[in-house]
C-alpha cells in the first residue's frame, strides 16, 4: 500500500510542495510510505515539442534533493519514451500504478491529468482511477500575489531577470551549478578574479544576461555560504567575442579552486550589463556592486 503523486515536477516549486506536503500527510495518517513518481527525461526533448527551446529549472539529481528534504519516503523515476507517452488513463493506472508499484491512494495537483487521452478532463480521469479502485486525492492550485505558481512563470521571470518573483514561486533560492574552468584572468589585475562556470547540465535555465547579488558554495559544501557578485553576459568591456560567459567575483575569497565545483544561488538582479571605457571604470563600477552586494546578502 503506497500513497503517490506523479509528475515532471520541474522545479519542485512551492505549487509542488503543497501537493507532496499533502502527500507526506496523508502517507503518515495510514502508515504507510509515500512516493513520487517521476520521468526523465522531459517529454518535449522525447516528442520533439520545440526541444531546442526547452530549459529546465531543476535537473534530476535537484529534484531528489528536494523531494527528500519535503519528507518524501522514495523517488521513483520512469524512464519517459515515445512508446510510454502512447499509454492510455487506464492502462499506466492499471498496470503501472496498482500492479507494477502498489499504489493505493493517488495525490493530484488542481490541473494534473495521467494518460494518454488528449480530450480527456480531469474529471473523467479521476472517474478512470476510482473504478480501477484507486483512491485519487486532488490539492487545490496554490497562488501567490494572485498568480497561480507554475513552473512556465517561473522560467519566465527568471527569463526577464525577476529573480525576487522567481524564489518567491519556487519557495528557494535558484541556483545553477558547474565546474570552475579558466578563464583570461584580468579581473585579477583589477583586484576582482572571477570564477568562470562551465555548466554541469547544459539544459538548465541560466538568468537573463547581467549582474547579480549571489550566494557561492565551493565543491558542495552547503555549510560554507560565500557572498558574491555574478556576471552573467558577454564581457563587452573586455571581450570581442560572442561567449557568454558566467563569472563569479566571491567576496572575501582567495583560495584556487579550478576544477572544483561551484553552486551559484541568486539573490537579487542588481543592474544590466554595460561597456565602460575602460578597466579603471569597470573597476569602479565593480567596487560600486560590492558595497551594494554586500548590503543585499
Amino acid at each position: 500500500m503506497i500513497v503517490a503523486t506523479t509528475g515532471f515536477f520541474d522545479g519542485v516549486h512551492r505549487g509542488h510542495q503543497k501537493v507532496i506536503e499533502r502527500l507526506c500527510a496523508i502517507a503518515k495518517e495510514k502508515g504507510v510510505k509515500s512516493e513520487v513518481i517521476t520521468f526523465w527525461p522531459h517529454p518535449r526533448s522525447v516528442l520533439q515539442q520545440d526541444a531546442f527551446n526547452l530549459r529546465l529549472l531543476t535537473t534530476l539529481d535537484e529534484k531528489k534533493v528536494h523531494f527528500k528534504r519535503l519528507g518524501v519516503n522514495k523517488v521513483r523515476v520512469l524512464e519517459f519514451s515515445k512508446q510510454f507517452s502512447q499509454l492510455s488513463t487506464e492502462e499506466f493506472v492499471s498496470e503501472y500504478l496498482i500492479k507494477k508499484l502498489g499504489v493505493s491512494t493517488l495525490v493530484i495537483g488542481y490541473d494534473h491529468k495521467i494518460g494518454h487521452n488528449k480530450n480527456q478532463t480531469q474529471h473523467d480521469m479521476i472517474s478512470i482511477c476510482q473504478s480501477q479502485g484507486l483512491e485519487v486525492v486532488r490539492v487545490e492550485e496554490n497562488t501567490i500575489d494572485g498568480q497561480i505558481v507554475s513552473s512556465t512563470k517561473i522560467r519566465k521571470k527568471l527569463e526577464d531577470g525577476e529573480i525576487a518573483t522567481a524564489n518567491k514561486y519556487l519557495g528557494y533560492n535558484y541556483s545553477i551549478e558547474g565546474v570552475v574552468i579558466k578563464g583570461n584572468g584580468l579581473g585579477r589585475t583589477i583586484g576582482f578574479p572571477t570564477a568562470n562556470l562551465q555548466l554541469y547540465a547544459p539544459l538548465k535555465l541560466v538568468p537573463k544576461d547581467g549582474v547579480y547579488a549571489v550566494r557561492a558554495y565551493v565543491n558542495r559544501n552547503e555549510k560554507v555560504a560565500y557572498k558574491g557578485i555574478c556576471n552573467i553576459g558577454y564581457r563587452p568591456t573586455v571581450a570581442n567575442n560572442n561567449a557568454k560567459t558566467i563569472e563569479t567575483n566571491i567576496l572575501a575569497f582567495n583560495e584556487d579552486i579550478y576544477g572544483l565545483d561551484l553552486k551559484i544561488e541568486f539573490v537579487a538582479r542588481m543592474r544590466n550589463e554595460q561597456k565602460f571605457e575602460g578597466l579603471s571604470e569597470l573597476k569602479k563600477q565593480l567596487e560600486r556592486d560590492r558595497t551594494i552586494a554586500e548590503k543585499l546578502l
